[in-house]
């Protein structure tokens, strides 16, 4: 029987761990990024008042207008902080379901968000 040193034994542990992590690296990059929806705020209307997305997917919404609003949904899922002029928001829909919107400002302004599994 040979015996292998335990150097070497050591090595070419070190060896296979960094080729592990090395497989472990590629395959997170290789991710498929999560889908995204844009909701544009403009003239105190959300431009996509019913949004249909599928679960996982990340909805943004971006102020168009010169004022500010907010997005906040109806049964406290999400809230937004007051949203500037280009400024945007983002919530990631991890359930089926209908979620109702509105803006805290100006509570005429309403969307729904339609996610379907």
């Amino acid at each position: 029987m040979t015996r292998v040193p335990r150097m070497v034994t050591f090595e070419a542990s070190i060896f296979a761990a960094a080729g592990l992590m090395m497989f472990v690296a590629v395959d997170v990059a290789r991710a498929v990024p999560a889908p995204t929806a844009a909701v544009e705020i403009g003239n105190f209307t959300f431009k996509a008042p019913v949004t249909t997305v599928k679960v996982g997917t990340r909805v943004t919404w971006t102020n168009g207008d010169d004022i500010p609003h907010t997005i906040v949904s109806k049964d406290g899922l999400f809230k937004s902080k007051v949203l500037d002029t280009g400024d945007n928001f983002s919530f990631i829909f991890a359930k089926a379901g209908q979620f109702g919107y509105f803006c805290s400002l100006h509570p005429r302004m309403t969307g729904i968000i339609l996610v379907k599994a």
